[in-house]
């Protein structure tokens, strides 16, 4: 009777037992289900007046959704996308390569949705209000160096290099949104 040479039973031995253990490191990997939870959220839109902000936290950072007025939205689809520091619509919902102009920010004009974070170094922007004004387009201020950003979220003047991220979202009814 023919028998395997004993490395050869070793190796076949190693091999399993190799196996298990890259499943078991890959397996650890997967998220966690709470963080999972985090992925998306849900928000109702209904009680968010026209020209007000409220933040929201998604996968922990500010989560900024803004009902914008008609003259807000006027301002921002007034702006010439050439004059802008950063021509990018950095919407997660389009292209890399989408032109930031108003109607590449929102999915819907009245409904601006950004995450919260200042594209300079992380800050948190202050949103502008008829009573009380941030800077000078009339979106966010960023009191930490200065950044202005537009009613689009576009920036405008300040060091940072970038407008303020459009996150995943779709609408999943007129006043219903889901994040992520």
């Amino acid at each position: 009777m023919w028998r395997r040479p004993r490395s050869a039973r070793l190796a076949s031995i190693g091999a399993v037992g190799a196996d298990a253990l890259a499943w078991t490191f890959i397996d650890q990997m997967k998220p966690t289900t709470s963080a999972l939870a985090l992925a998306s959220t849900e928000i109702d839109l209904s009680p968010i007046q026209p020209g007000q902000q409220i933040v929201y936290k998604w996968r922990g950072h500010p989560l900024f959704v803004r009902r914008r007025t008609p003259a807000e939205i006027a301002a921002a689809k007034a702006v010439d996308v050439a004059s802008l520091p950063d021509p990018l619509a950095y919407n997660q919902n389009l292209a890399d390569s989408a032109p930031a102009t108003d109607a590449n920010r929102a999915i819907k004009p009245e409904w601006l949705v950004l995450i919260g974070v200042c594209t300079h170094l992380g800050c948190t922007p202050t949103v502008s209000t008829p009573q009380i004004p941030e800077g000078e387009y009339g979106g966010w201020l960023c009191h930490c160096h200065g950044s202005m950003y537009d009613t689009a979220g576009r920036i405008r003047k300040g060091p940072a290099p970038r407008n303020l991220e459009v996150p995943p979202y779709s609408f999943l009814s007129d006043t219903r949104i889901k994040v992520g």
